[in-house]
């Protein structure tokens, strides 16, 4: 059986609410959080019309929110991404409602950094991450995305990285920190 659920990250470094599977289902934790992205990504997709676009930055709206965990909406117009960063400390699940998103994501162990990752991610995709992942989302497209994305426990904050310029080979070197951005200064 396939599906378009996949793990990121250290697994080892997933909380037991991210936690993944030794072997197939999808243990119950991820699989509720997977569930909430897609039902939120349903419910946009439904009403695409309302999603705003902008063409300075990312638009983000919070759809949801619990002492524990949140959900967002993110809008992508082509050329638009994060930056390398990590979430905090919080780990998450995102699905792609419309358009592709490209990621790349860095194998990064208390030891070295392994090298990058990257994958296109389209319409119906989900990514699940503990809270050590690092990654860029961009859209590379020529059309608009959008996604949805859940943490836990809630996003605070979220470092960003400069990896130098040649990411994808593997290095002892740590990843240099260029900033943080927190809630409620930055979004």
């Amino acid at each position: 059986m396939s599906s378009d659920i996949t793990v990121a990250g250290d697994p080892l470094a997933a909380p037991a609410v991210l936690a993944l599977p030794v072997a197939p289902p999808v243990r119950p934790a991820v699989a509720r959080l997977a569930a909430l992205a897609r039902q939120h990504a349903g419910l946009v997709a439904a009403e695409l019309d309302q999603v705003r676009y902008d063409p300075i930055s990312r638009w983000y709206k919070r759809l949801a929110a619990t002492e524990d965990m949140e959900v967002w909406l993110l809008s992508w117009l082509p050329g638009q991404s994060t930056g390398l960063h990590d979430h905090g400390g919080s780990s998450g699940v995102f699905t792609v409602v419309s358009g592709e998103l490209h990621e790349r994501s860095l194998v990064v162990t208390p030891l070295r950094r392994a090298g990058a990752r990257e994958r296109v991610l389209t319409a119906g995709a989900t990514r699940v991450f503990g809270p050590t992942y690092v990654h860029e989302v961009t859209n590379m497209g020529t059309e608009p995305a959008v996604s949805v994305h859940v943490y836990t426990p809630r996003l605070d904050s979220m470092n960003l990285y400069d990896a130098g310029e040649d990411i994808a080979r593997p290095s002892f070197a740590p990843l240099r920190r260029v900033g943080v951005e927190r809630s409620g200064d930055q979004w």
